[in-house]
């Protein structure tokens, strides 16, 4: 019988503790959610921009903003953390008041406005994960975001995620199924 018990309690034991890594690789992923981050955002001949490259950084979050002059001549400016995050506050102000463009359905096929790209693609790391998480859940917003991100990060990230969706579990099922066991042991 003690060895039954000590079964049990190896079982319980390792379960705690498959619990805590699945919390704590959820934090970790939250915390790359709301990472800096580095982007050089293009004019498009439309007047709107779109994200070309986007790229995590140690550093404070920060933008290469790749405008055409008149002439047609491309000239490329800096714009800091602060600046970026001053654009972010006044769409999400018009996002609260329902008219940002981040959330008209339809909007950024071609582009968004300057402080609404930045706000779609950025919004956890500068406003923070709360705003960023509340905005992700308007759908117009994330479809939005996704069309104005045509970064190659942006793409392989999505790609990452839909792969973690279908992970297998500790049994070997894949993590839809596992949640449908009907007994202790998936049977």
């Amino acid at each position: 019988m003690k060895h039954i018990s000590s079964i049990a309690s190896g079982v319980a034991l390792g379960s705690v503790g498959l619990m805590i890594m699945g919390v704590l690789s959820g934090c970790e992923r939250s915390q790359q959610e709301a990472q800096n981050k580095f982007l050089v955002i293009q004019q498009q001949p439309n007047g709107k921009y779109i994200v070309v490259e986007e790229m995590p950084t140690e550093g404070p979050s920060r933008a290469i903003i790749r405008e055409k002059d008149e002439n047609g001549k491309v000239t490329e400016r800096f714009m800091n953390e602060d600046e970026m995050k001053a654009l972010a506050q006044q769409e999400y102000k018009k996002v609260q008041n329902g008219t940002s463009e981040t959330i008209q359905d339809g909007g950024g096929s071609a582009g968004m406005g300057l402080a609404g790209t930045i706000l779609a693609v950025a919004a956890g790391s500068l406003l923070g994960n709360m705003v960023g998480n509340a905005l992700m859940n308007n759908k117009s917003f994330a479809r939005n975001s996704a069309r104005t991100n045509k970064s190659a990060y942006s793409r392989n990230a999505k790609s990452r995620a839909s792969k973690s969706s279908s992970r297998k579990s500790f049994f070997g099922k894949s993590s839809r199924s596992s949640s449908r066991s009907r007994g202790f042991f998936g049977g």
